[in-house]
């Protein structure tokens, strides 16, 4: 089952950056090997040892696993370069294992580190994050090596990353996009990739990548409907439901949206993007109920995202609220998140500020099932006993039962099982980790920030997770250097500060 899913889904992670980055290096004359690690295998293997520059992109999870990577790069004499989430999020932690670490990039700024401009040891950035995506023809030899069966032929499942904005106009605490521009993309950009996949991938699925697509709802819209509704193919967005009103779930229908992940993030906050004023409580979980069924009339499968665990939640009242909501519409599966303060953010700021970030946490456990705070109306203890009675509720086999009634859609029918199977095991993770919470003073001290002294528990986790690769890695280096960052240097454009 893990295989399974590493292969059909985790493989289809691939973010857009890094396919630009090979792009730009190949158009500049230089041989590029591009390459994506979805957890089988041995990554140091994916490329050619006598590289002269290594650019390397990954999320806070996977961060110690390309630490040890950097450290086998550095050893050849490869200069080692990081980009992408965490880069952003923890600029300092990276600089202990990378030459260079890259806050936002364009092409100007990749020639510059490829030319040696920059010194050892330097957070970098262009002035903007870049708005020149490659095309899906320029991107298609790293599409086909993220996405496609050995490089060759596509998956089942096999999807095609696109962008038709970049930036968000929300300001979520939580998120790294929080204090980015939204900027629509050229639509004529957007047009010639449809174009090109109708011809040569036809049916083949997008997932659009954009934090908050659509924004511009008409101007992308004209686009998507200009293509003849015959080679109009199947997409997936994240979009904020203050977006999708009006005849817009219609219009989503009509140019083949096969599903929609709108944040409703809280019942007492983020009202904004929800579309509900500053409606809060049962009221809000009525409105938002009744605009998912607008949208399940339109769009096969829907996905509501949440958090718990937020200042504003307590007592019973969040759970009550979430749980109604499922009731109301079982079509919307939920994902239940919680919070993790990623740097860079207004809640890393708030959590550094007060005290309420698990500073020893090492980086592999920033996802659930793990908390990597104390969360300010919650005892750890009472917390996951929380989780336990959301995961439950959404996990129940009358809940299957009633998701299942409501899409006669195969494929949409063995996602809700296997969606169903995977909460029922991390409802098993929370109850391992609520066990330990229960039993293990010291466990229990660490979770209430009483102690730094990080839990056997996590020690043993941290080297199954690293496997192979843990020996290269000391404890130091997996305790997490969580020191702000100097604004970096930015280069100069052509056109002005980039």
């Amino acid at each position: 089952m893990d295989f399974a899913y590493q292969l059909f889904i985790t493989k289809q992670y691939a973010s857009i950056t890094p396919q630009a980055i090979s792009v730009w290096c190949r158009k500049q004359g230089h041989e590029t090997f591009y390459a994506t690690y979805y957890g089988r295998g041995r990554p140091h293997r994916l490329l050619p040892t006598d590289l002269d520059v290594v650019f390397i992109s990954c999320y806070t999870q996977v961060s110690h696993l390309a630490y040890a990577l950097a450290k086998l790069y550095r050893r050849a004499g490869v200069r080692t370069v990081i980009g992408g989430p965490h880069a952003k999020a923890f600029p300092v932690d990276c600089l202990r294992f990378f030459d260079l670490v890259v806050r936002e990039c364009d092409p100007e700024l990749v020639a510059d580190i490829l030319s040696g401009q920059f010194d050892p040891g330097t957070v970098i950035s262009a002035g903007r994050p870049f708005d020149d995506v490659p095309t899906v023809e320029e991107r298609m030899p790293e599409i086909r090596a993220s996405a496609f069966f050995w490089g060759r032929k596509p998956l089942l499942l096999s999807a095609v990353p696109m962008l038709a904005s970049m930036g968000c106009p929300y300001r979520c605490d939580f998120c790294i996009d929080w204090n980015s521009t939204y900027r629509p993309l050229p639509a004529d950009r957007l047009e010639a990739d449809l174009r090109y996949l109708a011809r040569h991938l036809p049916n083949r699925l997008i997932v659009f990548h954009d934090p908050n697509f659509a924004v511009k709802f008409d101007q992308v819209f004209e686009t998507l409907e200009a293509q003849p509704p015959g080679e109009r193919p199947p997409y997936i967005i994240e979009s904020s439901l203050t977006v999708l009103r009006g005849d817009r779930p219609r219009r989503l229908k009509e140019t083949n949206c096969a599903m929609v992940a709108p944040g409703v993030e809280s019942w007492t906050d983020y009202s904004n993007k929800a579309g509900v004023g500053r409606t809060g409580g049962t009221a809000k979980v009525e409105r938002v109920a009744a605009h998912f069924a607008q949208l399940a009339e339109n769009v096969p499968y829907l996905q509501a995202n949440f958090m718990f665990g937020l200042d504003t939640d307590q007592g019973d009242e969040p759970v009550e609220l979430t749980k109604r909501f499922m009731d109301l519409a079982p079509f919307a599966y939920p994902t239940i998140n919680i919070p993790v303060p990623f740097g860079g953010t207004p809640l890393h700021d708030e959590l550094t500020a007060t005290g309420r970030i698990l500073a020893t946490m090492p980086f592999n456990f920033y996802y659930a099932p793990y908390l990597v705070t104390t969360i300010k109306h919650y005892d750890p203890i009472t917390y996951y006993g929380k989780l336990i009675e959301l995961y439950t509720h959404a996990a129940s086999p009358a809940m299957l039962r009633r998701r299942l009634r409501t899409t006669s859609n195969r494929v949409i029918g063995y996602v809700h099982r296997a969606r169903t199977a995977g909460f029922r095991s991390d409802i098993a993770s929370f109850r391992r980790i609520l066990g330990m919470l229960r039993s293990d003073p010291q466990f229990l001290a660490f979770h209430e920030g009483r102690t730094a002294t990080l839990p056997e528990f996590y020690r043993r986790v941290n080297e199954r997770m690293l496997g192979r690769y843990a020996e290269l890695l000391t404890p130091t280096d997996r305790t997490p250097d969580l020191s702000p960052a100097e604004p970096p240097p930015h280069r100069l454009g052509k056109t002005g500060q980039r």
